[in-house]
């Protein structure tokens, strides 16, 4: 049994580490937050929650994103990037956009370190029944290089059948390297990078969570889906690798609905250099590969943006919004998770004002319960304002789709949410063209008719324990 003496010599330990470290605490988050109910949620657990408060915001609070763009600011860790941006000028090519484009070109010029690329395809892969058959013929016809960057990478079928067609492509001669996220690489066991390293694959983790030397950035998350072969074939999207994804003609309960897209053309060359930034970033090695003459496999002009807690902080929440602002018939977004910060939500509602179709559709079963609720709690500002929001049936869609006026679409990694916007490394590519906006603004729209719209009625009528529970998973959406 501790001493009374020891006791009271450890009381006063913790009463002064709380007088003392609470309040810097609480300073900084007053000082550095830009979201103000973020803020003041971090003063307050700094201030009432002695000792644990101050931890939490030290591992999970502090932004790092002025560190982080130093970093990146490195001399070797821009030279990917330089290099695609390079090569993507040479084959721009005038892609000829009708005038109602150009505007929302301009924006994505201004964000991105890219010119618009023309000359590609964009194919469409549904689940991993379409995409990882296509992955693995690509990667079985790679002669030169195959880059694969993703957030979970399970060893489950799907995953072991990746990883075998990549050990292949090693024992050709072919320069594999994969990156998997530092907290993504544990939702499978055995972990992928063992089997990597038994098989002489290089591979890096991305920021993984370390206790001696302790790592404080595990909120800062690699969610990039990015799969190179060769420079001429990319592919991109939601699709994390694991047998979930598989649906077949019975999907599990467990099944995860996706849409990914195999990129071919020059614009594959973008996500090329954007891989190349993740693999220098974390290895510190400048190894570009030798270049590649782009070649020309489609008429659409496509452009990659990154987004990130570093120089490209904000970049798609700036995109969307400022391209919600050009919409003039129709907006169709699909997304798992939207909790969009203040400004989308401004931009949403002053679309539909202006007469604009805004058509929401989300999953009616979300693997995340807590997000579903607090959405639930803010849907109500938009349903006010005639935007259509739409629950889609099981199974649970992951699928991220943003259409504007069905001539221009964005694709990729991100959600509408703080996670994504904020936190998580991401990765868009805007496609150009009428012919591939309205087959996306088809599949929003399919998903909405075998759904059921959500009414202001429906969302008033909650009963009052679980308008509370909405609402208190609401007042964590910053967090979530």
């Amino acid at each position: 049994m501790p001493e009374p003496q020891t006791l009271l010599d450890a009381s006063l330990i913790a009463a002064l580490f709380h007088v003392v470290v609470s309040p810097i605490a609480a300073l900084h988050a007053l000082m550095f937050k830009r979201d103000s109910r973020a803020a003041f949620g971090w003063i307050a657990l700094c201030l009432l929650l002695p000792i644990a408060g101050p931890v939490l915001y030290l591992l999970l609070g502090i932004n790092r994103i002025r560190r982080r763009a130093r970093r990146l600011e490195l001399p070797g860790l821009r030279i990917g990037f330089e290099r695609g941006r390079a090569r993507s000028a040479e084959t721009r090519a005038s892609p000829g956009l009708e005038a109602s484009l150009r505007s929302i070109e301009r924006i994505g010029a201004r964000l991105s370190g890219h010119e618009l690329a023309g000359g590609n395809s964009v194919t469409p892969l549904h689940n991993g029944d379409e995409a990882y058959p296509a992955m693995l013929e690509a990667i079985g016809e790679a002669a030169r290089t195959v880059f694969l960057s993703t957030y979970i990478f399970d060893t489950d079928a799907a995953g072991r059948g990746i990883i075998e067609a990549l050990e292949a492509a090693h024992r050709r001669g072919v320069d594999v390297r994969v990156i998997i996220d530092g907290i993504g690489q544990y939702y499978s066991w055995p972990r992928a990078r063992k089997l990597f390293r038994r098989a002489g694959i290089r591979s890096a983790l991305f920021l993984p969570p370390s206790l001696l030397p302790p790592r404080l950035s595990m909120n800062l998350r690699n969610h990039h889906k990015i799969l190179v072969v060769d420079g001429h074939s990319a592919f991109t999207g939601g699709l994390n690798i694991g047998q979930r994804h598989v649906l077949g003609n019975t999907p599990e309960r467990h099944a995860v609905a996706d849409i990914h897209f195999r990129l071919a053309g020059p614009a594959a060359l973008q996500l090329e250099s954007q891989f190349l930034r993740s693999w220098e970033f974390i290895t510190g090695q400048r190894e570009a590969p030798a270049p590649v003459s782009p070649v020309r496999q489609g008429r659409l002009p496509c452009r990659a943006l990154s987004d990130g807690p570093d120089e490209d902080m904000d970049q798609i929440t700036r995109l969307l919004s400022a391209t919600i602002a050009e919409a003039r018939r129709s907006i169709l977004i699909m997304t798992p998770y939207f909790l969009p910060p203040r400004e989308l939500v401004g931009a949403i509602q002053a679309a539909s004002l202006r007469g604009v179709q805004v058509m929401l559709v989300l999953p009616e079963k979300n693997n995340l319960p807590y997000v579903h609720w607090a959405t639930r709690n803010m849907l109500w500002e938009l349903l006010y304002q005639d935007v259509e929001v739409y629950y889609q049936p099981p199974p649970f869609a992951h699928t991220k789709l943003f259409v504007v006026d069905d001539k221009y679409a964005l694709i990729g990694s991100s959600n509408w949410d703080s996670r994504s916007l904020r936190l998580n490394f991401e990765l868009q590519v805007e496609v150009f063209g009428a012919e591939f906006a309205e087959q996306m603004g088809a599949i929003v729209r399919r998903a909405a008719n075998v759904g059921r719209r959500v009414t202001l009625a429906e969302v008033d009528d909650r009963s009052l324990p679980v308008r509370l529970r909405d609402s208190l998973c609401w007042l964590f959406s910053p967090y979530l």
